[in-house]
């Protein structure tokens, strides 16, 4: 930081806090906040800084971005309603996720359509990062929470209708590479810039790795919904953990995989090419009962979501500020690995590592603020504006 910081009317200081920056961690930083975008951020000064918040105690990151979100305080993406997708959205970013993916669930092709064209508008408006298909071009018998009676082969013409439905925001599609027209709708898709995610898949390691030499680029909750490794049929989960080119999505809600398997993947695949996400629904931020998911009825028990009649987990009820602090102190992650996999990462994947995913100056003011001891959440801006939690920020006290 070379230029002099100052609180004024139009700029937010915060001091004292503990840094997580792509260069590392930074004890007793001061980050600067002006017209919605950080001015600086790195090490404190010689001079009191009278004025700006009082962050001693505290561990400020990067707004969590969430590539695989269906749905939250009750509302659900996959019901086509603009508010019902506002109040799934505003429950994500009071929980730290500033910027959030729509995923749909399996449905009929012109009801998707109809889904994708609200959100789509959404997402012109700045709410949404993007559109994510999860289905219907996924594997019968590995649908999960996906009505089987609706699931269809990803016909690439099929797939292309349902891209431009979205009006240039689709962003990700979910698809089983193993059906017919897989590997050619993962052409498309790369051809078409969206991101082709292998998931719900009975895909075997060859035909996986074709798929990413095709373009496909993500691996939808790895483990979740395809075979488990074994010794002579590694399948689908070895190929994405050992290709490069694959980011994998973890859900670590302590329900979807055991720590040690987190830890295994995070190993096997590095850091920077893991994306923790919650797969939430509409239970996300409320508590235990029934829920819609697309055409499917969920029931919440104990926090854990799962198919009614069916036992399937049906998503989870996992929001990312709940992510990050499982992923220091349940998974023993760095806190720059874990900033990594809930920011920095998912931003690179959506092309928006210019303007989210780190404290650097010139990104938008997106930042968590938690206790550095608990890591409990505190406080969360978007874009410069506190959403929650300016009440428990107390200003710097004069010398």
């Amino acid at each position: 930081m070379t230029a002099p910081i100052r609180p004024g009317a139009d700029r937010t200081v915060l001091a004292g806090a503990r840094l997580v920056l792509p260069s590392g961690v930074v004890e007793d930083g001061v980050l600067a906040v002006e017209g919605g975008r950080i001015t600086a951020s790195g090490p404190a000064g010689p001079d009191p800084l009278p004025g700006a918040l009082d962050l001693a105690g505290r561990t400020v990151v990067p707004g969590f971005v969430d590539l695989h979100v269906h749905g939250g305080g009750g509302a659900s993406y996959a019901s086509g309603d603009a508010e019902e997708a506002l109040r799934a959205a505003r429950t994500h970013l009071e929980h730290g996720t500033t910027t959030t993916m729509a995923s749909t669930v399996t449905g009929e092709l012109d009801e998707l359509c109809r889904q994708a064209a609200v959100l789509s508008e959404l997402v012109e408006d700045g709410v949404l990062a993007g559109v994510h298909f999860e289905g219907p071009f996924i594997a019968r018998g590995r649908c999960g929470a996906h009505r089987p009676d609706l699931l269809r082969d990803p016909d690439p013409a099929v797939v292309r209708r349902l891209v431009e439905a979205a009006r240039g925001t689709a962003r990700m599609v979910t698809l089983a590479p193993e059906l017919p027209g897989g590997l050619e709708s993962v052409r498309l898709l790369a051809d078409l810039g969206v991101a082709a995610a292998v998931g719900h898949t009975d895909a075997d390691h060859a035909t996986t790795l074709r798929a990413v030499d095709a373009g496909a680029t993500v691996a939808t909750h790895l483990f979740n919904a395809m075979p488990a490794v074994h010794h002579r049929e590694p399948g689908p989960v070895v190929a994405l953990l050992e290709d490069e080119r694959v980011t994998v999505e973890l859900v670590n809600d302590g329900v979807h995989l055991h720590p040690a398997v987190l830890r295994l993947a995070a190993g096997a695949a590095g850091a920077s090419r893991v994306a923790l996400v919650t797969d939430a629904m509409g239970a996300a931020g409320m508590g235990d009962g029934r829920y819609p998911l697309g055409p499917l009825e969920v029931e919440v028990s104990g926090g854990v979501a799962r198919l009614v009649g069916g036992g399937a987990i049906a998503g989870s009820t996992l929001t990312l500020d709940t992510a990050f602090r499982r992923a220091v102190t349940v998974a023993g992650f760095s806190l720059t690995d874990a900033v990594r996999m809930l920011s920095a990462n998912p931003a690179a994947l959506l092309g928006l590592s210019a303007d989210v995913g780190s404290l650097e100056a010139g990104r938008y003011a997106d930042l968590v603020v938690l206790d550095s001891a608990s890591y409990d959440l505190v406080a969360v801006m978007r874009r410069g504006r506190w959403v929650t939690g300016a009440g428990r920020l107390a200003p710097v006290r004069a010398a």
